[in-house]
């Protein structure tokens, strides 16, 4: 079943509840045919209910294995750690062939997509008590092209031996090529519940109450201004990253491929120009959990925000109501609380943070993770405005769509930049191609003369 509707129309709580993870106040809930009404954690465990939540679960100082233990009360006694990274290890393996994840490593040093890996194959193992739901909370936002057809895949294979799986994303192609059913949620409430195999792209958005903008085929070539970003590869196969003012500049390639290293050595490096970065990995690097909305978007716009060596309390608030304005937060106002947001529309505050700010040059790591398809079109065009008013983006993103937004892209394989492809150029199956190392005509390193 897809579970589908705009940020903050209450998908993530509605799973929380039937997680056990939030105590329902109202309305009824069955399980199996029989009404749960004191239903908790241990209770959806024990019924082999799982849940792969959207902002993660796993405790970072453990391991995958430990993790693992974490939920299977049945991995006890001498010899229980060797057990359950043999768990892991194999669900981990049949979901994501070729993954490269160490069971022993802990979490905390692993790659945000491969954490993700790591919680959902830990949802779907079984050990005493089989799993009979899996509850998948935004599973790919952040997985690569390669181990989101993985998961797609799995999901169509497990649901054929029996366990049922309900799908959140906003990623809608993703709900019309695994669901059944499809249950769309607005402001709270669920509007409509349909069959999944006659349905289009469109027919979802139309659902959800919006109408989807049509996707450009390229941004082209971007009028010419001064060169503001210029990093020199790391070799002589890594492509030296150039950016001008007014430029789109993508990052693509399989996830974990370098893209974000590079993100942060550019960041690093850019003194001259003011830089801003917003991370795709909110829980750990963007948001400062127990501060409100308004806090969390005027951090970086403290200086501008002084008067006579005091920051202006009336400015900053100020501030924040325009960009709470312009973006649509859902949220009571602006001192609202940052965790009480919806996963979605906390991204949107960080990325309001850095359009805020007076930087020249935005990083933009997989800032999309999450977001609707609705605030996704608000959100682009409001990346071509700025750029068109000279700010300059460098944009890492693993939804190949995104891309056709940018002026140029970089390709990337194996922590290098092989390939650029300008905007006109831009084409899902030659990102791929390149991806995964194929050959192109003459002028396929570089634009063609």
């Amino acid at each position: 079943m897809g579970l589908v509707g705009h940020n903050g129309a209450g998908k993530s709580t509605l799973m929380n509840v039937l997680s056990g993870a939030v105590q329902q106040i109202s309305g009824s809930f069955r399980y199996a045919g029989v009404e749960a009404e004191h239903w908790g954690p241990a209770d959806a465990q024990a019924g082999g209910l799982r849940s792969v939540f959207q902002e993660l679960s796993l405790c970072a100082n453990l391991s995958a294995a430990e993790n693992a233990r974490i939920i299977h009360l049945a991995l006890r006694g001498p010899g229980w750690r060797r057990r359950a990274r043999d768990l892991i290890l194999r669900k981990l393996d049949e979901i994501f062939p070729r993954h490269g994840i160490d069971p022993d490593r802990p979490v905390a040093e692993l790659p945000i997509g491969e954490r993700q890996m790591v919680e959902i194959a830990r949802a779907f193992t079984g050990t005493d008590r089989p799993v009979r739901c899996v509850i998948l909370d935004e599973p790919t936002s952040a997985l690569g092209h390669e181990p989101t057809e993985q998961l797609l895949a799995h999901i169509r294979r497990a649901t054929a031996e029996g366990i049922a799986c309900i799908l959140i994303t906003h990623r809608l192609n993703e709900i019309l090529a695994v669901c059944d059913r499809v249950t769309v949620m607005i402001d709270g409430a669920v509007v409509a519940d349909r069959s999944a195999h006659d349905l289009t792209r469109g027919d979802l958005v139309a659902m959800m109450g919006g109408a989807e903008a049509e996707s450009r085929a390229g941004a082209g070539a971007a009028t010419a201004g001064p060169v503001v970003i210029d990093h020199p590869g790391r070799d002589a196969a890594d492509l030296p990253v150039r950016a001008s003012q007014g430029e789109i500049v993508g990052f693509a390639g399989l996830d974990g491929h370098g893209q974000r290293e590079r993100l942060r050595a550019i960041y690093n490096a850019t003194i001259d120009t003011p830089v801003a970065y917003v991370a795709g990995d909110r829980g750990s690097e963007g948001v400062f959990p127990l501060w409100s909305i308004a806090d969390n978007l005027t951090i970086r716009s403290l200086g501008a925000l002084q008067r006579f060596g005091f920051v202006s309390i009336e400015d900053a608030r100020a501030l924040a109501r325009d960009w709470s304005a312009r973006l649509k937060f859902k949220a009571p106002s602006i001192d609202t609380p940052i965790l009480s947001l919806s996963g979605g529309n906390q991204q949107k505050v960080l990325f309001a943070r850095a359009l805020a700010s007076d930087a020249r040059v935005i990083l933009l790591d997989d800032p999309m993770r999450g977001v609707d398809v609705g605030t996704k079109q608000e959100v682009y065009q409001l990346i071509r405005s700025e750029a068109a008013r000279g700010r300059t983006f460098i944009w890492y993103t693993t939804e190949l769509d995104e891309l056709k937004n940018c002026t140029r892209l970089y390709v990337f394989r194996e922590r290098r930049a092989v390939e650029e492809i300008d905007g006109r150029d831009i084409d899902p199956a030659r990102i791929l191609e390149a991806s995964f190392g194929g050959s192109f005509p003459a002028g396929a390193h570089g634009r063609e003369s």
